[in-house]
């Protein structure tokens, strides 16, 4: 039976993970610098480590209100076709090994700019982690066009 690892984190109290391969890092950070003109999911941009990472509110880009960015903010650096995006969520959770044979489509309730960012559903013990397409998640013109 084959397993994937998912690293997971929560949005409005809803759970989430990315397969573990496609995360550079987790980390918390709390300085921002705001990018005049960018769609409205980017959040603003911050120095890691002398590379400037670009940080994609999840909130917006599934049709929430954004979150602010003051103090401590939780970050999960995926590493995209090109350079790091960092994608800013609510709650960091914990890797996860599921079976491949768990996964499950999307359910037909999930509707909105949430389901264009899932690829499928995983049961952990009472609750529904959404898979996301990292892709998606990251692309900030998708809402705008």
């Amino acid at each position: 039976m084959a397993s994937r690892q998912f690293a997971t984190f929560e949005v409005a109290e809803q759970l989430f993970g990315v397969e573990v391969h496609t995360v550079q890092e987790v980390l918390s950070y709390n300085e921002y610098t705001p990018v005049p003109l960018a769609p409205p999911a980017v959040g603003g941009l911050f120095n890691l480590r002398g590379q400037v990472i670009a940080a994609v509110d999840l909130r917006v880009q599934l049709g929430l209100a954004r979150k602010a960015l003051q103090g401590p903010v939780m970050n999960v650096i995926l590493r995209g076709d090109g350079e790091p995006v960092s994608l800013v969520v609510d709650k960091i959770g914990e890797v996860v090994d599921l079976d491949d044979d768990t996964f499950e489509s999307p359910p037909d309730t999930l509707s909105g700019p949430t389901r264009e960012l899932v690829v499928g559903t995983f049961k952990l013990d009472g609750r529904l982690m959404l898979a996301l397409d990292v892709n998606q998640a990251v692309d900030t013109y998708r809402a705008t066009i």
